[in-house]
């Protein structure tokens, strides 16, 4: 294994994502790049994301390994067989109120099951999702090491740090509704040496609340508090991307948590040679394979890719408009819509819009988004900016149209936009005209050209990180020894 430990020794990591597609996938990643480094893992989802992993994947596709195991632990949300993601605020608050019992439970019959067999390990280090607060007293509970996993950007963690400090000035909560478009979040603060200013409106959009009681603010603060307690944060992210907010979010405090970024962890994934290992998936809707083949037809770069992702809702009025600022631009495009994309209501396009694009259009309810983007008939991507999207569609040299919806998108729209020259915002209260014209800019404009140009770059340092004997190897390496080996 290369850390001094005998197979008979074998590390066993337990491995908990917050219960949503966007952080399932990067610590399914996560878990099995250390499985790949000699670890026995056990992957824990809630019931409800168990029962819609089999229906997307099939009846066996959660068997797993003999080293690499599944199970499940309750949410603590009433019994549901719905197919969408969870609402956030409620399944934030509802793990970090009852998870705590059941998942201790669960490594109690782990270590118990370890004194009466060979078979399995006792657990011996704990790799959480950072929403997943509990997990630190669990750890302690066991006296074992815990690193947690914040699965968004590396910008966006830095500006939810920048919280308290917003609330001692003043500045959140908002004072009244007016405040959300009066301009006052254009207002800028102080933000690192590499960008020196960032408006309100780029930061994570939890602040964006009046009331001082609001769960997801009163979160952010409780997060903060116990990050301190975890002696590692990993981040899904490569010096050379986030180098200004890495240096910022490791000042000199005695209560900080070193951090490693480890990424872009999907394409390190791909290294890994145990087909298995590697094959072992974790999306949560049913991915429709003939979207590839549509592309197949395709020249290289003529088709514009449009995804929001798994939790960004719309209005049916928003679906239209961008239908026919699509129409519109005459470009190709593939389009998912997700069953449950539209608030209340079913994402139906209009009839005289699928018509009047057949023979240009695909459109699917969800499909292998890193498929999709490093197919080259792709030539940009209208995106949502989730850090998964994000990272991906940098990875494969895709430039991006920008929507952001909630939480971290926001500042990854800002970095996108304006530090990294890969991206252009598109106003949320969205019109067709703007989408044409966007749209065209992305695929035929200098603008469009100049983006490409800069996210090739982009992908070229991300690949000199994510090779075998690249930094972010090494950084995984250093949190195995460091971390999930102290105690060994």
């Amino acid at each position: 294994m290369g850390y001094g430990i005998s197979q008979d020794e074998k590390p066993h990591a337990i491995c908990f994502p917050f219960p949503a597609q966007g952080h399932i996938t990067p610590m399914l990643n996560l878990a099995k790049l250390l499985h790949h480094r000699g670890f026995h893992i056990t992957f824990v989802n809630t019931e409800y994301n168990h029962r819609r992993l089999l229906r997307s994947r099939g009846p066996n596709s959660l068997d797993g390994l003999s080293d690499f195991q599944f199970k499940t632990i309750p949410d603590g949300l009433p019994y549901s067989e719905a197919n969408s993601t969870q609402d956030s605020s409620a399944i934030c608050e509802s793990i970090n109120k009852t998870c705590l019992s059941p998942f201790c439970d669960l490594i109690s019959q782990i270590n118990l099951n370890a004194s009466t067999s060979n078979a399995t390990p006792q657990v011996s280090c704990v790799v959480s999702d950072a929403i997943a607060l509990f997990s630190v007293s669990a750890a302690k509970q066991f006296k074992i090491p815990i690193a947690l996993f914040f699965t968004a950007s590396a910008c966006s963690y830095f500006g939810y740090l920048q919280y308290p400090n917003l609330m001692k000035q003043g500045l959140v909560p908002l004072r009244d509704e007016s405040y959300l478009t009066n301009g006052y979040l254009e207002k800028t603060i102080e933000w690192t040496k590499g960008k020196e200013n960032i408006r309100l409106k780029d930061l994570p959009t939890l602040l964006r609340t009046t009331d001082p009681n609001d769960i997801m603010l009163n979160f952010v603060f409780q997060f903060i508090n116990i990050r301190n307690q975890a002696t590692a944060m990993i981040l899904n992210t490569y010096e050379e991307l986030d180098k200004d907010v890495l240096v910022a979010s490791a000042l000199p405090d005695s209560s900080n948590p070193h951090h490693y970024t480890i990424g872009p962890l999907h394409m390190m994934v791909k290294q890994i040679e145990d087909e298995k290992t590697r094959e072992i998936g974790s999306s949560l809707w049913v991915e429709e394979s003939e979207c590839i083949e549509w592309l197949n037809s395709k020249e290289p770069n003529s088709v514009v890719y449009v995804n929001f992702g798994s939790i960004t809702v719309m209005t049916k009025q928003q679906l239209i408009e961008f239908a026919w600022g699509l129409a519109n631009s005459k470009k190709s495009f593939l389009w998912i819509t997700r069953p449950d994309l539209i608030v209340g209501d079913s994402a139906i396009l209009p009839h005289e819009f699928v018509t009047q694009t057949k023979d240009r259009g695909f459109i699917a309810s969800w499909c292998c988004q890193e498929q999709v983007l490093k197919h080259p008939s792709i030539g940009g991507f209208l995106t949502h900016n989730g850090w998964n999207s994000t990272i991906e569609s940098i990875c494969a040299g895709i430039p991006m149209i920008c929507w952001p919806f909630f939480g971290d998108q926001q500042t990854n729209c800002c970095y996108c936009c304006t530090e990294w020259g890969i991206g252009m915002e598109i106003d949320n209260n969205v019109k067709r005209n703007e989408v044409e014209e966007l749209v065209r800019e992305l695929m035929d404009g200098e603008k469009g050209k100049k983006m490409k140009e800069n996210v090739m770059n982009w992908k070229n340092k991300a690949e000199e990180a994510y090779k075998l004997g690249g930094c972010a190897w090494k950084q995984l390496d250093k949190l195995i020894k460091e971390v999930l080996l102290s105690n060994a």
